[in-house]
């Protein structure tokens, strides 16, 4: 089955016409800038730009970077709080006309991994982290998803939310080499490691592929691989949730 994969970010909105089959982009990947504020008006209005780039009649899949529960956003995350309680399948289809399935972003990263890529027959627990304006936590057990667990929202020693001290947003604000970057993030690892005793961590977002960059800086002692799919996974994984769920 041939879906419309869109990856909903803080910084940029990105998407490609998906193979379910086999997890690959048959199309070019577009990309368009994520807008600032990034309301519901502005970033539904972005959304119809991209179905229309794609000239896309069918189901569309989309990854929400924050809580979604049943297509309704429960919290803003590093968009608006005006998203907060929206219904955002029933908003982009009355902008687009097409039917959408909307969920967490780390969430549906993961499904690609699980059913594609890094993950593919992992025993145990595995957690999907994305790293980009903030951190995106997916958590799978023996490759049932527990969905949204932001991991990126637990406290720092220092009061903040960890994303704020180790997404790559933060590196790009602190100026930071990767491997002071590493050090922080590495933090961020291990503390999960504690909570949550995974089988393997997958490492996703732009950074990851920088990862033989920094992976020496890393301690936790956990396997950690990057995903196969890297940027594009939540792409994928966005179209594998629309095909799931328009067959019910």
């Amino acid at each position: 089955m041939k879906v419309l994969g869109i990856d909903i970010g803080g910084t940029g909105i990105k998407a490609a016409i998906v193979d379910t089959k086999t997890g690959e982009l048959i199309t070019e990947r577009h990309r368009i800038p994520t807008p600032k504020p990034a309301l519901p008006k502005s970033v539904s209005k972005v959304i119809k730009e991209m179905v229309n780039h794609f000239d896309w009649k069918g189901t569309v899949g989309c990854c929400f970077p924050t809580i979604v529960v049943d297509g309704v956003c429960k919290h803003p995350g590093n968009l608006h709080s005006d998203w907060v309680n929206v219904k955002i399948d029933k908003l982009f289809k009355k902008e687009c006309g097409n039917t959408f399935y909307v969920s967490n972003d780390a969430d549906l990263a993961g499904f690609s991994e699980i059913k594609f890529g890094a993950g593919k027959k992992v025993k145990g627990k595995v957690i999907v982290v994305t790293i980009g304006t903030g951190i995106g936590s997916g958590l799978f057990y023996n490759g049932k998803l527990i969905p949204n667990v932001e991991l990126g929202r637990i406290l720092h020693t220092n009061g903040e939310i960890i994303e704020l001290n180790c997404s790559d947003s933060a590196r790009k604000r602190d100026e930071l080499s990767l491997s002071e970057w590493a050090k922080r993030f590495d933090f961020f690892l291990n503390y999960v490691k504690v909570l949550h005793t995974p089988s393997l961590f997958i490492l996703g977002g732009g950074i990851s592929k920088k990862f033989d960059r920094f992976k020496e800086h890393l301690t936790v002692e956990v396997p950690v691989e990057v995903a196969k799919f890297k940027n594009n996974a939540g792409i994928i994984g966005a179209a594998i949730f629309a095909e799931k769920n328009h067959k019910k």
